[in-house]
Order: structure tokens, then sequence, then C-alpha cells
């Protein structure tokens, strides 16, 4: 039988691999784009394109530097909430009740900055 505690260490090992595999996966996109922005003739210091949704797609199959660059940013962004999202997850299969309300309310301070985010730029 495992105990709450044995519950919620296995789910640090799982964290730990997820922020790792993640920040590989961060760097790699970046880096690449960052590649094929001076393969481009185009400097990395320049600055680039805003953040277009509806553009990332069409711009990763073709290899435009700023689809990498934008789902590498997107994916540090979204590394620290998908740590706590499955914090909460194994702390509510551990029982502890308390910390799932911490993780609820981290989540909504997140959900606030990217509202407050949204927001401001329109």
């Amino acid at each position: 039988m495992t105990t709450p505690r044995g519950a919620t260490f296995g789910a640090e090992r799982q964290l730990g691999r997820l922020l790792i595999t993640l920040a590989y996966v961060s760097v790699a996109l970046l880096v690449g784009g960052v590649v094929l922005m001076l393969v481009a003739g185009i400097s990395p210091l320049a600055g680039g394109p805003a953040l277009n949704l509806d553009m990332l797609i069409p711009d990763l199959a073709a290899l435009d530097p700023s689809g990498l660059l934008w789902l590498g940013l997107l994916t540090v962004i979204a590394t620290p909430f998908s740590q706590v999202v499955l914090a909460a997850i194994a702390y509510g299969r551990a029982g502890d009740w308390s910390m799932v309300r911490i993780a609820g309310g981290i989540l909504a301070v997140i959900a606030i900055g990217i509202a407050a985010a949204v927001l401001g730029t329109v």
C-alpha cells in the first residue's frame, strides 16, 4: 500500500522529469529559431513579429524562425503552469486537500496574470 508521502514522492519525480523535458524542448526550439534567423541573415537582436496564434502552425510548417521562437517561449511559459496542475493532481490523489487549494490559488493567480496581459494588449 502506498502512503500519501510515497505518492507525493513519486509525483515529485514525475514533475522533475516534466520540468527537465520541457526545459530541453524549449531550449531546442529557441536555439532552432535563432539558428534559422542567422541562416536567413536576420539578427536575433533585431526583434521580431508579435505573437499571432493563427500563424503559429503555418510558421512552424514553413520553418519560419518566428514560429520556433514563439513556440519555444510558449513552452517556457507553459512549464510552471503544467507543474502546478500536475502537483494539484498528485496532492489530490494523496488526499492533501490543503495543498490542492494552494495549487488552485496559484493557478488562479496565473490565470489572472494571463487575462491581464491579454486584456492589456487589446
